[in-house]
């Protein structure tokens, strides 16, 4: 469910830090340092990056392409391979049947059944294309708040990670915890008894 779905999940970020000026160039330099990378035709079977909320195939930060007015406007994309199991335990079937063919033995070693498994993986995952999953986000720098259109704890958690090290600056989540922390302006009691309440249970 993206920016222009009929239907949102959103997740709402204060962020905290300041990035250096000019502010146009440390976003595109830090958006065109840690782009998404293409993992099709590589062993590795994750990646994760930033790409263009446009062209979320194509990521490239050129010009003010990521800006909309006052809002930077980009996505998160993480590329996943997943190979299904029983493909692994067909190839994996199938090549103990000839290794031990061709060693005219009746058994293989734990350790030669583990080398055979993690050559079929490194082949099979050279041979799989990547499955793409991509999250837009909006930010807005002056007032410092991101609106992240996702609420899938483990992209949520890939998008603190990889934008903290990308602006490095920090996301704070906002709930009602924290909004209560951040913006009702507390005072030090108040703080000390927010610090101390714990979620009601309705249902037993």
């Amino acid at each position: 469910m993206g920016l222009l779905s009929s239907s949102l999940a959103i997740t709402r970020y204060r962020v905290e830090g300041t990035l250096p000026s000019p502010l146009m160039d440390a976003v595109r330099d830090g958006l065109k340092k840690y782009r998404i990378q293409d993992i099709d035709n590589e062993p590795s079977d994750k990646a994760v990056g930033w790409t263009a909320w446009e062209s979320p195939f194509v990521p490239a930060f050129e010009g003010d392409s990521f800006t909309v007015g006052a809002y930077f406007v980009f996505s998160l994309r993480i590329d996943k391979k997943m190979i299904p199991p029983k493909i692994i335990k067909k190839q994996l079937t199938v090549e103990i049947a000839r290794r031990m063919a061709d060693t005219d033995r009746t058994h293989l070693s734990r350790n030669e059944k583990q080398e055979i498994r993690e050559n079929i993986l490194h082949a099979l995952s050279l041979r799989i294309p990547a499955t793409p999953h991509v999250y837009e986000l909006i930010w807005h720098p002056t007032d410092a708040w991101l609106w992240f259109f996702s609420n899938q704890k483990a992209a949520n958690e890939e998008l603190e990670t990889l934008f903290t090290k990308t602006f490095k600056t920090t996301l704070i989540r906002l709930f009602p915890y924290t909004i209560a922390d951040l913006d009702a302006g507390l005072s030090p009691a108040q703080r000390d008894l927010l610090s101390g309440l714990s979620p009601t249970r309705f249902k037993e």
